[in-house]
């Protein structure tokens, strides 16, 4: 069987070491990037159909309501098919303690049952909060191997610690 990255990433402007910061490639894609030429694994990366703010004030405002209305944005593309996936490296910014609301949409739209999901996430200092305690409760047939939480400002740093994740780590 094979491994598929899917991931939510946002570019524009960031919290990154204290200070705002304009990103090109945002950090949780950049960490998905290196994931896949470790790992082979294919990519692909969620969209919602309404994006976020590229303005990171507005960004997490619109995220926190999300949040509270408990939301399942509605994405561009899904996968068509993880059949022939056994591990799912599920890779998401902490918005607000756990995934973005877009990830839950992916989540709730297969069943997950027999299949590994492997989840890291990029953040400023809050680690993967609730994340992972979200992903079981949404894919109660799944395995969900420890994840792994990366400093948004040290993505290009996190070679060793990426590797130590991957041989078994997780």
């Amino acid at each position: 069987m094979a491994s598929i990255i899917v991931y939510y990433s946002r570019r524009g402007e960031n919290y990154v070491s204290g200070a705002i910061q304009n990103l090109a490639v945002g950090n949780t894609q950049a960490v998905a990037q290196r994931l896949a030429a470790l790992t082979g694994a294919a990519l692909f990366q969620l969209e919602p159909c309404q994006s976020y703010s590229d303005q990171y004030d507005l960004c997490i405002q619109q995220a926190q309501d999300d949040q509270r209305r408990d939301a399942r944005p509605a994405l561009k593309r899904l996968p068509e098919s993880l059949a022939d996936y056994d591990t799912i490296y599920l890779g998401y910014p902490n918005y607000w303690g756990t995934m973005p609301m877009c990830v839950f949409t992916f989540l709730e739209a297969f069943d997950f049952t027999g299949k590994t999901i492997c989840p890291f996430c990029t953040h400023e200092g809050s680690g993967l909060g609730r994340s992972e305690g979200d992903i079981r409760r949404l894919c109660p047939g799944a395995k969900v191997a420890r994840g792994l939480a990366i400093h948004g400002s040290t993505v290009c740093r996190e070679e060793r610690a990426l590797e130590a994740w991957i041989k078994g780590g997780m």
